[in-house]
């Protein structure tokens, strides 16, 4: 039965797939060109940004400001970032496994640092309902903060670019990670810790033997949603940091008004997001009980 549902699943989202590329293709197919119309010089200098040219080849390979790609189009450039991802010709134009790469060392340093804090305060906090009460509204109060908010105060104090953009992770992310484990530890049975107290097992056995177990779903899904956070924040970052990553590469694409490039990079933030997500989503499998 579930191997049946996988499958019909599975041919559904292929089905949708192919109505968007339908969709898609018909929305960029060429259309017959209107007869050409004097231009002053102001107005053809503006229909080349906005990606208006007044004729072109049918499906060419799209240049800069040339528009929203075709299908077609769009598998070309993506084949050819895909063939050669590790290029370096200098700091502008790199491949996109080498932008990629910068982006997720970026976010594993930031939230590793973010699980090295949040887990054993999570756990602290989730054991003291006083302290719980206590931090819960200075977390509500930061939790909701932008990145964006965050790069200009990181810039300023710490003074280094990247650096900053990995504080950003670590403080955007550690939130969900601090939330969850605390609710995840105050949500252990009473039942399994009166057991443990009448067996006079120490306190540090309690933690790891008894209330981690019990907690590690929700710790879980706290760093699952937090890795997903963290990945989000990476790109807002390197906009504004520049130099490389997958999130600078973006915004230099559309510098160049290179749409299909920008889709491209859009794509391949969604694949590696994903990626992650699953990767979490089977930890998630491990550690979840039924009793």
């Amino acid at each position: 039965m579930h191997k049946q549902l996988k499958f019909k699943a599975a041919l559904l989202s292929l089905a949708l797939l192919l109505v968007l590329l339908g969709v898609w293709h018909i929305a960029t197919a060429p259309r017959a060109a209107a007869p050409a119309v004097a231009m002053s010089a102001e107005e053809a200098e503006y229909a080349a940004l906005m990606g208006q040219a007044p004729t072109a080849a049918a499906d060419p390979a799209p240049a800069a400001g040339s528009g929203f790609p075709t299908p077609s189009q769009f598998a070309r450039i993506a084949a050819g970032h895909l063939g050669e991802p590790f290029y370096d010709r200098g700091p502008n134009d790199r491949g996109v496994g080498i932008q990629l790469g910068h982006s997720l060392v970026r976010v594993a340093l930031g939230y590793l640092l973010a699980m090295l804090v949040a887990i054993p305060l999570g756990f602290v906090i989730g054991m003291s309902p006083l302290l719980y009460r206590a931090i819960d509204p200075f977390i509500q109060v930061l939790k909701p903060i932008s990145p964006l908010a965050w790069m200009p105060i990181a810039l300023y104090t710490i003074k280094d670019s990247s650096i900053s953009g990995i504080f950003v992770i670590f403080i955007c992310s550690i939130w969900p990670m601090l939330i969850n484990t605390a609710f995840g530890v105050a949500g252990v049975r009473k039942d399994w810790l009166n057991v443990a107290r009448t067996l006079e097992v120490s306190p540090l056995r309690k933690a790891f033997l008894v209330i981690l177990p019990a907690a590690a779903p929700t710790i879980i899904t706290g760093m699952r949603i937090s890795m997903g956070i963290a990945w989000l924040v990476i790109v807002a970052a390197e906009m504004l940091i520049g130099g490389n990553g997958i999130g600078y590469f973006l915004w230099n694409e559309w510098n160049n008004l290179s749409l299909a490039n920008v889709l491209f990079a859009v794509l391949m933030i969604g694949i590696v997001g994903m990626a992650l997500d699953l990767m979490f989503a089977a930890l998630q499998k491990k550690v979840t009980y039924a009793e």
